[in-house]
């Protein structure tokens, strides 16, 4: 991807919880709105059953000295004219997030995605092992399967990741993650989580033949180069990539409406705290 397009869409929908009933619904209506639409105010405020007054104090909340100001900004972003073009350095990460989604999608294994699944939901208990950047991304792995009921810990102490095998058997599920594939310490992890019974699964983005002895799911996700190191963006993404995946699989399971209660009642005790 070369191009890039702004669009005012996203600054509205930013401040899309400060509107007030009325300014959601002339929210709604440029969210959504055709390009071919009439957009002067005259014509809006008669669709909207509003007065260009309000079409105005929208305006200026969304940031804009007035309404002609703002609908100017508006048709220059359905036209796709950009008057301030990205800079290199900008240009330079979305271009990498976009290659590695790209390559993401390429790599899906849906059939692969089930059988993981089948592991997160059947088994008892999970681990999931990772290190660095990989052990943050299984932190929020652990978070995000929490909300719907799975009893799930993540582990990035090397020490307690070796300790750890004493509680593994078949009831448990063991997720390693390593964007190399050679973090010493969660493959021998791995290792000794298969001979102790549990499912194991490696996410990875290099595949080795070795993994085949003990790994009985490997889940491969995009790689750039140097993109374990950081270097112009963080090696979490495509991890999450896949670990959305997987949430997104997990909830349009069978007991989906279990899951999207618990998934509720999480979020509803956290906003009381």
């Amino acid at each position: 991807m070369e191009e890039y397009e702004r669009n005012i869409i996203p600054r509205i929908e930013a401040i899309y919880g400060s509107f007030t009933p009325l300014e959601k619904t002339i929210a709604d209506f440029f969210i959504h709105s055709e390009s071919k639409t009439d957009l002067s105010s005259k014509s809006v405020s008669q669709k909207l059953f509003v007065s260009e007054a309000s079409l105005s104090r929208f305006a200026k909340k969304c940031g804009y000295k007035g309404y002609r100001e703002f609908i100017f900004c508006y048709k220059q972003s359905s036209s796709r004219i950009d008057s301030q073009p990205a800079s290199n350095n900008i240009k330079l990460v979305f271009n990498s997030y976009q290659e590695l989604l790209n390559k993401s999608y390429s790599l899906i294994d849906e059939a692969q995605i089930g059988r993981i699944v089948r592991i997160l939901t059947e088994k008892k208990r999970i681990y999931v092992y990772g290190k660095g950047s990989s052990g943050t991304a299984g932190t929020e792995m652990k978070l995000r399967f929490m909300r719907i009921g799975v009893n799930i810990e993540a582990i990035t102490d090397e020490h307690i990741m070796k300790m750890n095998s004493v509680l593994l058997d078949e009831n448990c599920g063991v997720i390693g993650i390593s964007v190399s594939g050679r973090t010493e310490v969660v493959i021998d992890s791995l290792s000794a989580a298969k001979k102790c019974g549990a499912a194991v699964v490696l996410m990875t983005s290099h595949k080795e033949k070795k993994f085949e002895k003990f790994c009985d799911e490997v889940m491969l996700f995009a790689v750039k180069e140097n993109l374990e190191r950081g270097k112009d963006i963080s090696p979490q993404f495509p991890i999450l990539v896949m670990v959305d995946m997987l949430y997104s699989r997990m909830l349009r399971s069978e007991d989906f409406r279990r899951r999207e209660t618990l998934h509720d009642y999480t979020m509803e005790a956290l906003d009381e705290m």
